[in-house]
């Protein structure tokens, strides 16, 4: 165990609550008369995870807190001898069977042989003879039969399942990949954006395990991995300053393939550190 005497802890608390107010300030504001930001509040509807929960500090597993009171209030912590720590036994087992899952998809994730040959489609298959479309307070680049061209004309290869759920019923035949929540690990794969988006959702979901330095640092990709799939999708978000990447040329396909090898590079790491995370208390849960 870990001991972090106050002085030390209240320091990495507010540098971390600094930290994370730059993205919950002006940068998130919605857009006069729009009822969402389009790009940004993706990322705390779609995870549920609160602002006010991503704000608050954890030291992660194996520290104790000097004078950590207030943390005894919020599941998962015990007083120790040493001072105030997250007890990975708090943990149900519903939740620990959920961290075993978790720490077999990260790894089958981090061998699997990524793939960077989807083009950024699944906003397009989204919207692909859609009736109505998730954002409607924005405009399409193209008109829908000009959308549908190019769904039509590039292959769908799709491996993530929380992407693919959202195609519309006309687009799903045309993905090469039926994904189903049950064979979740089997298909994912690390050039995927939306797989290293998600590591931010696994690192918040081992909350309070997770040192919040690794919840932020996991927002701070999944912050630029979601721009970027917006500016690869079919909306117009000029407006907002974030110029296309046009997948539907070959130069725009080039540039995401590009930003797919970055995040993917980028996003090892991250990952590497949440299969200790899970590690430690599939270990903890043992001993």
């Amino acid at each position: 165990m870990t001991f972090y005497p106050e002085a030390r802890w209240h320091a990495l608390r507010d540098a971390h609550e600094a930290r994370v107010a730059t993205w919950l300030g002006p940068a998130r504001e919605h857009p006069v008369g729009k009822q969402k930001h389009p790009v940004y509040d993706f990322l705390f509807d779609y995870y549920h995870y609160r602002p006010g929960q991503l704000r608050r500090w954890h030291p992660g597993l194996g520290v104790a807190l000097e004078g950590g009171a207030d943390y005894l209030a919020l599941p998962g912590y015990r007083q120790t001898p040493q001072g105030v720590a997250a007890d990975p036994l708090a943990l149900k087992p519903n939740r620990r069977d959920a961290v075993r899952w978790m720490l077999t998809l990260l790894r089958a994730t981090r061998e699997r042989a990524p793939f960077f040959g989807c083009a950024g489609l699944h906003e397009w298959a989204m919207v692909y003879h859609a009736p109505e479309v998730r954002h409607a307070a924005w405009p399409l680049r193209f008109a829908p039969q000009e959308v549908a061209a190019v769904v039509e004309a590039n292959p769908v290869r799709c491996s993530h399942y929380d992407a693919f759920r959202f195609f519309t019923p006309e687009a799903r035949p045309l993905n090469r990949l039926q994904p189903r929540r049950e064979i979740i690990p089997a298909l994912e794969q690390r050039g995927c954006l939306h797989a290293n988006m998600d590591l931010y959702k696994w690192a918040f979901k081992l909350a309070p395990y997770t040192p919040s330095e690794l919840v932020a640092d996991a927002f701070a990709l999944a912050w630029e991995i979601r721009e970027t799939d917006m500016r690869a999708s079919p909306y117009d978000l000029r407006a907002l300053g974030f110029e296309p990447i046009a997948i539907e040329t070959a130069a725009g396909r080039a540039e995401y393939e590009r930003l797919q090898r970055e995040y993917a590079e980028r996003g090892q790491p991250l990952r590497a550190r949440l299969i200790e995370v899970c590690e430690r208390l599939e270990a903890a849960f043992a001993g």
